[in-house]
């Protein structure tokens, strides 16, 4: 049953049906998750008493720095998927994910700068957190760059071969602050110990997490859609679909 299902996935014809039916729901369930998060977090959320409004930022900078290395992850199963089972639609997803991933990481960097300016009093610094972001991104844009220069099935090995030796980064960002002296604050977030956040602050950073999650898998979906015209506007079905 589970093969089943994930064979299904692998078919661009069938993800493009089913996928059309969860567009709506998730549209409207981002909505309702992320506005009233951020509007609470930017808004109503009470001032820090060391950062002042300042820290407010955490509520975008948190969750698109989640969101790029999680990107980045999704990015290297569909690597795995497709140069194990050549499934089509895990290339489509690998391709789809760069620009995505790639945005959630500027956003994070720029974020980050603008919370660093009053907090350290510089816009930039190379501590390893950030520096390691920073590669992250070029990681992004050189996936971007390589998928463009390169032509059918050796754009493809190559993408998902980068995509793997390019995960080595990701523990590197999450540890950073552990083994390396660095300006940037540890973790606010885990699971095995309690949040040093007031709840009133947490709650809404928590929502703003999850609507970001929610807005990605939105953003992902739709992305898969237009792809998988594109890529199959030869095919029967795609050609009936248009007409």
């Amino acid at each position: 049953m589970r093969w089943t299902l994930f064979y299904k996935l692998g078919s661009p014809k069938w993800f493009y049906d089913i996928s059309g039916k969860w567009v709506p729901f998730l549209s409207v369930i981002t909505a309702a998750v992320l506005l009233p998060a951020l509007i609470w977090g930017l808004a109503f959320a009470p001032e820090d008493y060391l950062q002042g409004n300042s820290y407010r930022i955490i509520f975008i900078h948190v969750p698109s720095a989640f969101l790029a290395q999680a990107v980045y992850m999704m990015m290297a199963v569909a690597a795995v998927i497709h140069l194990v089972w050549k499934m089509k639609m895990a290339d489509i997803a690998l391709t789809v994910l760069v620009p995505i991933g790639a945005s959630f990481t500027m956003l994070a960097l720029v974020s980050g700068a603008i919370w660093g300016k009053p907090t350290w009093g510089t816009w930039w610094q190379w501590d390893a957190r950030l520096t390691s972001m920073l590669i992250l991104f070029f990681l992004y844009i050189g996936l971007f760059a390589l998928r463009n220069a390169l032509q059918n099935h050796h754009a493809e090995r190559a993408c998902a071969v980068l995509t793997l030796v390019g995960v080595v980064n990701i523990p590197i960002i999450k540890f950073s602050v552990q083994w390396w002296n660095t300006l940037h604050q540890g973790t606010t977030l885990t699971l095995t110990e309690k949040p040093s956040m007031a709840i009133d602050m947490l709650i809404p950073l928590l929502l703003s997490i999850a609507g970001f999650y929610l807005f990605l898998f939105l953003v992902t979906i739709q992305r898969l859609r237009v792809e998988i015209l594109v890529r199959e506007r030869k095919t029967v079905w795609v050609s009936r679909l248009i007409s």
